[in-house]
């Protein structure tokens, strides 16, 4: 059945495609030709269950390829990276007969605690909405379909199926909605997932304004909207506000409520006919599994791929890469037992999982280079046994060459579901990195982990971190690539390290009270906040080393048009081992009504270069890179001024910088009475008349002291009130009504 032939469908029969048949299927009904949809958890693999079914990674499921998690791709900031993993994963899609992935998310990290950052890219929204569109775009090139989620502002696991997220229309435009927007607008997801919380005490599930005005209307999605597992609670409500598929099924009950609704006037079936047409394309995505998974071949894709996605903080001395013929003592539970992905919906029966130590040992063998391990810790171990370990780690570190720590959070410690109550490692890892550094200066630590975790404590004891985030099945061969230089990091972080968890923005306001979490900070999140308010971090946002070096040089920044300009660069590779390097282009500007971070990133690209190589680097700059969101004008606004381009080495330390000007547009926003003079005298009509009438009332005054001659005097009338100066100056009603037609909507005052 085709979209169009929605009529000889009963209403019965239409409304019962609006929800599932079980946890991962859609309805089918063969006397029509509608086959069922299997949808599966993803996004960085499948979770497909075939026996006892449930949505949070509870039961077993058909083993599959864990890919790195977008934690890793986040800091790979490398679209191609998230191409070839969404590429991968629409081929197992195909082998195992899933034609909807339930993935990628793209919700901001709003503070390092949220239980579920790993599933998310970053704190900035154009990093993971390119990242987002890259990946989407390679999935569905398979012949599956996505499904964007978690929409919206699904920012923590605490409270999350009922939690009421306050945020004001321009911190949602600007830091929530626009990773969004770009997946839809330029990838065409075919589906989008509403999320289980409230925005603005609305239901995603039930939010007109999302999912219809925001999601439909002004971005052109075609797709269907599906409900997280579990997130309707009013179907009707739902139908009419935009949600096409509730899932997963609840038996036809709420079917009825939906035909019972339209037999009594209450919901328009054009409506329902409207969801049934969208519900219909998905069953194009309709197939059968189509054979065995490519295991070996994946395999090896993740290790290429989440090698890139490792971050070096500090390498001094240039501990690192280990060398042949060095003793290396590796230390740590999680050199033996990778951790590589996090728990609840995502996680994913791993094909096949790499040891890093077992890893170590094969490369250590090329190089001639040994490698010793001991345990170090343990999480389950007594205090005893505690002491015991770490004098072994001791012992072996103390006659090495260099020691390497792993260390990190356990999958328990972080999931979908609930959120973390802190950012420290555990207290016996801690001890453990600083015996070992005390015993050995060239101590290299290697974190496992899928939100931040504090470096504070041991970080100036040691000689080396390398932030190895959770990077999927093969992630202990692409750590050891990384450690013994067959890989050359170029990871960037793609959130903050702060320096303390109170330091996050959001601290006072996560993750809220009574069911309300209120988005206090508004478009100050991570680096934006720590940038513009001079706060010190450990690592900032964009911040990664290499083995080898690179030069930035030959900044030219070209206007294009009256909201768009065209930056180009030089980037040589001064080093001596091939590399890539992340040019970042930052936007500063104080133009416009609103309070702006000092920086925002807008541009981005990874380059890869052999030893002395230049490459000459061009980034368009569209009205996006210089607006901000008007909320008396509904819509993105460039303002006319002063835009400083900036090259970044991350985002607190800048390379270069070029300022432009720009016409942009001059809005004429609506005035008031409880307008201020000076709105009133920067209006474009309303302006000359304003100051005729304040140079009357000084001439009228005979005052050398007045407004006119004395600066400080005019300032203070800049913030009188319309209605203020009315009753001050005397003026007429005529004139009032006058300067009404002129600034706003003409009124009696």
């Amino acid at each position: 059945m085709t979209p169009t032939e929605v009529g000889t469908l009963t209403l019965q029969e239409k409304a019962s495609l609006l929800s599932g048949a079980g946890m991962w299927t859609t309805k089918s009904l063969p006397a029509h030709g509608i086959p069922e949809v299997v949808l599966n958890d993803g996004p960085h693999g499948l979770r497909h269950q075939t026996d006892q079914t449930d949505h949070l990674g509870i039961y077993d499921s058909t083993p599959a390829t864990c890919f790195p998690p977008a934690v890793s791709v986040g800091s790979s900031w490398d679209p191609d990276i998230a191409a070839h993993i969404g590429a991968a994963i629409g081929r197992e899609a195909r082998a195992l007969g899933v034609a909807v992935v339930l993935g990628p998310g793209v919700n901001i990290k709003r503070s390092p605690l949220c239980g579920r950052n790993f599933e998310y890219f970053s704190e900035d929204p154009l990093l993971s909405g390119v990242l987002a569109t890259s990946y989407v775009q390679a999935l569905q090139r398979q012949g599956v379909g996505t499904s964007l989620k978690h929409f919206a502002a699904n920012n923590q696991e605490t409270w999350r199926l009922y939690v009421s997220a306050e945020v004001d229309e321009r911190t949602l435009r600007e830091i929530y909605l626009p990773a969004f927007e770009r997946v839809v607008t330029e990838a065409k997801p075919a589906t989008v997932m509403c999320a289980y919380n409230k925005i603005n005490g609305v239901f995603a599930s039930e939010n007109h304004w999302l999912l219809t005005e925001v999601l439909r209307e002004e971005w052109g999605f075609e797709g269907a909207v599906v409900s997280d597992w579990g997130a309707v609670h009013n179907r009707v409500a739902g139908v009419r506000a935009g949600l096409d598929l509730e899932m997963p099924g609840v038996d036809g009950q709420t079917d009825a409520e939906v035909v019972a609704a339209v037999q009594a006037g209450e919901l328009d079936e054009a409506l329902v006919d409207a969801s049934v047409r969208r519900l219909l394309s998905l069953t194009e995505l309709h197939r059968e599994p189509s054979g065995e998974i490519d295991v070996d071949g994946h395999h090896a894709l993740v290790r290429k791929l989440a090698a890139d996605g490792i971050v070096l903080l500090k390498n001094d001395d240039e501990v690192l890469p280990l060398r042949g013929g060095q003793k290396v003592a590796v230390i740590g539970s999680f050199a033996e037992e990778l951790r590589f992905q996090g728990g609840g919906s995502s996680h994913i029966n791993a094909a096949r999982i790499d040891s890093p130590a077992d890893e170590l040992r094969t490369l250590a063998t090329t190089v001639g280079a040994t490698v010793d391990v001991a345990p170090g810790f343990s999480m389950q171990a007594s205090d005893s046994l505690a002491a015991v370990l770490r004098e072994e780690a001791v012992s072996l570190a103390a006659t090495a060459d260099v020691a390497v720590v792993f260390a990190g959070l356990n999958e328990a410690d972080e999931s979908e579901s609930f959120d973390r109550k802190s950012i420290a490692l555990p207290r016996e890892q801690v001890d453990v990195i600083r015996a070992v550094a005390a015993a050995n200066p060239r101590t290299v630590v290697v974190l496992s982990n899928g939100g931040v975790v504090s470096l504070e404590g041991w970080h100036d004891e040691v000689s080396a971190v390398l932030e190895g985030w959770l990077l999927g099945q093969a992630g202990g061969g692409a750590l050891a690539d990384v450690l013994f230089g067959v890989t050359n990091p170029s990871g960037h972080l793609a959130e903050t390290i702060p320096l303390r968890l109170e330091d996050n923005p959001s601290f006072l306001n996560y993750p809220g009270e009574q069911g309300t979490v209120r988005y206090g900070e508004g478009v100050m999140v991570g680096y934006r906040y720590y940038t513009t308010v001079g706060a010190p971090v450990r690592y900032p946002f964009g911040h990664g080393l290499s083995y080898t070096t690179f030069t930035t040089t030959d900044l030219e920044v070209e206007v294009t048009g009256n909201e768009a300009a065209r930056v180009a660069l030089t980037v040589t590779n001064t080093g001596d081992r091939f590399g890539k390097h992340v040019v970042q282009v930052y936007v500063a500007t104080e133009a416009g009504p609103v309070r702006r971070p000092i920086r925002e990133l807008r541009a981005f690209k990874k380059v890869a270069l052999e030893p002395g190589a230049s490459v000459r680097v061009e980034l368009e700059l569209d009205s996006l890179a210089f607006a901000f969101w008007d909320i008396t004008a509904k819509r993105r606004v460039v303002e006319p001024g002063t835009y400083t381009v900036q090259i970044g080495q991350n985002a607190a330390k800048i390379l270069a910088e070029t300022s432009i000007k720009l016409n942009g547009e001059k809005v004429s926003r609506p005035l008031t009475l409880n307008s201020t003079m000076g709105e009133w005298l920067d209006h474009p009509a309303a302006g000359p008349i304003v100051a005729q009438r304040i140079s009357e009332m000084v001439a009228d005054s005979g005052q050398s002291g007045a407004a006119g001659s004395d600066p400080d005097a005019f300032e203070r009338l800049r913030v009188v009130t319309l209605r203020e100066f009315a009753t001050y100056a005397n003026l007429p009603q005529e004139a009032r009504e006058e300067l009404m037609g002129l600034g706003g909507e003409p009124s009696r005052i």
